[in-house]
């Protein structure tokens, strides 16, 4: 499909905002919208040289592969999801530059409160497919032992908490943790991630308040879904620039696999952001542009990631449930007696009617 050359301005529908090619401070009394600040244009060209974070070659093949690998998982899921294999699924299509982007310039340990699409954060710091795979299954594999619904993922050890369902809880439970941060050695920073919907609910006004009262100099959030950054403070300095990719995306998929978004915006609309304005064909423009890429390396990377997201599929596929008593424990330290009633009422269900249960899938 062709699509007419844009205005040389964001395409978001109804905004009214101009590119700026440097970051500074605004009145916004005075300009007309909030301008939207890039590095590269939509042809994968720096703006304005000044501007230029000059990242490393190696560091650009990992933003670009991270984006693709997850782009590709995203696809394959979808679809398991609409062949019934699981649940549910939300994909990251649009936003995986504000991912990379972001993961890139935190330390590896700074924590990290998303909503529930940014898995390219998560990505980015080395979580393997087979993990993925595994909470979006709910089987024996899952460090949440099946207790989740699809795509809540959380990880310790890369000091990613877990996504919780309930609209912006992130918030508040982020400040927190920078105020526990804060009376530590003030070492790392905390980042939260959160979407126009979330910006509009109590918990954001409250952990905004905590967070300017109490002056959380690491505090710092990232908005999704177009939205504008939401912190009274601004991220922890990196060691890599922010703005290497948008922070002003346009998701392009359903808001999940129980949305059809094509109800409330028009599919020219998405189908220009996936052809004509995305963070991958962006930072692969720029690429090829430098010389650091070429038809061949992306024909033999799409294969192979796509081999590896398939086997990482197959393998969550093969796996049992975990096993039910599972569903009793890592609440409390030691069981209560309630909770032990339950465990024993459920014991002697199965002993009775386990024939009409798919036990054979469960981990014994």
């Amino acid at each position: 499909q062709e699509f007419p050359v844009p205005e040389e301005r964001p395409q978001f529908p109804g905004a009214s905002a101009e590119f700026a090619d440097r970051l500074e401070f605004i009145q916004p009394n005075v300009i007309s919208g909030i301008p939207v600040y890039r590095v590269m244009d939509r042809q994968g060209h720096i703006v304005n040289p000044a501007e230029d974070p000059q990242l490393p070659k190696e560091l650009v093949l990992k933003l670009y592969k991270t984006m693709t690998l997850l782009n590709t998982m995203d696809r394959i899921l979808y679809e398991s999801q609409r062949q019934g294999r699981i649940s549910f699924y939300m994909t990251n299509y649009g936003e995986e530059g504000t991912h990379v982007g972001s993961a890139a310039a935190l330390h590896d340990s700074d924590l990290v409160f998303g909503q529930y699409r940014e898995a390219g954060v998560l990505m980015y710091r080395g979580y393997p497919l087979e993990l993925f795979m595994a909470q979006c299954y709910g089987n024996a594999s899952d460090p949440g032992k099946g207790r989740q619904m699809p795509v809540h993922y959380g990880c310790r050890q890369r000091h990613f908490v877990t996504i919780s369902s309930p609209l912006a809880t992130q918030i508040p439970q982020a400040v927190g943790a920078a105020y526990a941060l804060k009376r530590g050695d003030g070492s790392r920073a905390v980042v939260c991630y959160f979407g126009e919907g979330a910006a509009s609910e109590g918990d954001a006004h409250a952990g905004f308040n905590f967070a300017a009262t109490l002056e959380y100099p690491s505090k710092g959030s990232a908005g999704s879904s177009q939205n504008i950054p939401g912190s009274p403070f601004p991220p922890k300095p990196p060691r890599i620039p922010w703005p290497q990719l948008p922070r002003f995306p346009r998701r392009i998929g359903h808001h999940s696999t129980s949305d059809d978004s094509s109800a409330y915006r028009s599919v020219d609309e998405v189908n220009y952001w996936d052809k004509q304005d995305h963070p991958i064909s962006r930072l692969r423009h720029h690429m090829l542009g430098r010389g650091w890429w070429d038809d061949e390396q992306e024909k033999s990377w799409r294969k192979s990631s796509r081999r590896m997201v398939m086997e990482a599929f197959e393998q969550a596929e093969r796996k049992p449930k975990p096993n039910p008593q599972l569903l009793f424990s890592d609440v409390y330290r030691e069981m209560p007696p309630h909770l032990r009633r339950q465990r024993a009422a459920l014991e002697r269900h199965l002993q009775l009617y386990g024939e009409h249960y798919p036990l054979e899938l469960f981990e014994k």
